[in-house]
């Protein structure tokens, strides 16, 4: 039986690895994964650590705007599929790759394994157009791996058979866990964080990052504003890693080149995790974020007005605090006066992938 893996983004790449690598230990299973360009260089030292050499490579679609990105990714995908043959195709989360990959299978007939299934913000608008693509692909679905009860819940609201859930946790504990075995054995690994902890020489170090494209130029703006507050009022030193969007230049424009701040192009993520790991408070708009965090006992300010990912809140590791200015400021002060959060297995045990790769099999055998 032979599967196809279908991943374009980092936190794709990230969060797949596991389950690529769980069903390679299958012996009945032949897994091979197709990368569709979408991030076209980010989270390539991953799949490198990994040793795993995407057997589709694609280009991203010249083109400009979400939809069209993801019409063009439906046909690139569709022939990757076309010239692999499998017998199911996985996809992760809800991006443009993520619907783009299920839209393609099922056009073949072809089932969709869905990896992180059954999150919902309630709010189509917020994640945009992130909700509206995990609710297209639970449609289109025939496996729902679930990362927690509350996501398997929203599921059988919406009338999905319960025999097709599987609560199995969230792969990116299973991520994090190999993560950290390389990151302790080889010192060098991660390098682009290490000159970046020893720069805050003793100084709390606030980790940020701003990429949601409904985190607008306005909420950009506020969010600068209680960032530079922040530095200036509580003598942290940021670490503000900048996404590979337009708008991330309003960010630059109003931090470059101040005390205590240091402005990085989008890291690694060994890097990323050897900074959280430095870190004594995260401030994001990611929902990654907020699960890594969760895992490593670090508490994160959430740059949203809605998160669904509750569970990080109800752990008390994560807090929704908008983009004002003044809110970012006091919860932050908060959150340094208090203790580290425990750190917590609400997100799973790291042992998603292999339950994964064990329903996969069962069900293909038959």
């Amino acid at each position: 039986m032979s599967i196809l893996v279908v991943a374009g983004t980092r936190p794709e790449i990230i969060k797949l690895v596991p389950v690529v690598q769980a069903l390679r230990d299958e012996a009945s299973m032949s897994v091979r994964l197709c990368h569709s360009g979408q991030h076209p260089d980010l989270g390539r030292e991953f799949l490198d650590a990994a040793r795993i050499d995407p057997a589709e490579r694609l280009d991203r679609p010249a083109a400009t705007g979400v939809a069209k990105l993801l019409a063009g990714m439906v046909t690139t995908i569709g022939a990757a599929i076309d010239r692999q043959g499998p017998d199911a195709v996985v996809v992760q989360g809800d991006t443009a790759t993520t619907l783009a990959a299920a839209l393609a299978a099922f056009h073949r007939q072809i089932p969709v394994a869905h990896v992180e299934a059954g999150l919902r913000s309630g709010d189509m608008a917020r994640p945009f157009p992130e909700e509206g693509y995990r609710r297209m692909v639970t449609q289109i679905a025939r496996w729902h791996f679930a990362p927690t009860r509350r996501a398997e819940t929203a599921l059988q609201a919406e009338g999905i058979d319960p025999a097709r859930i599987d609560m199995v946790g969230n792969t990116v504990v299973d991520a994090l866990h190999w993560a950290k075995l390389l990151l302790d054995g080889n010192p060098a690994l991660g390098g682009a964080a290490i000159p970046l902890i020893e720069e805050s020489k003793g100084k709390p170090l606030v980790l940020a990052t701003i990429h949601r494209r409904e985190t607008g130029p306005d909420a950009m703006r506020a969010i600068a504003s209680g960032l530079l507050s922040l530095v200036e009022s509580e003598g942290v030193h940021l670490v503000l890693p900048l996404h590979p969007r337009a708008e991330s230049e309003m960010l630059r424009q109003r931090l470059d080149n101040l005390p205590r701040i240091s402005l990085v192009p989008a890291l690694d993520y060994f890097s990323f995790l050897r900074l959280m790991q430095a870190a004594r408070l995260v401030i994001s708009d990611s929902g990654g974020v907020q699960e890594e965090a969760a895992a490593k006992g670090r508490p994160v300010l959430v740059l949203r007005e809605t998160t669904e990912r509750p569970e990080a809140v109800e752990a008390g590791v994560a807090r929704i605090i908008g983009y004002d200015p003044q809110m970012l400021l006091t919860a932050a002060r908060y959150a340094l006066a208090r203790p580290a959060p425990q750190v917590s297995d609400v997100f799973g045990d790291g042992r998603a992938g292999a339950r994964i790769a064990r329903v996969l099999a069962r069900d293909l055998r038959r």
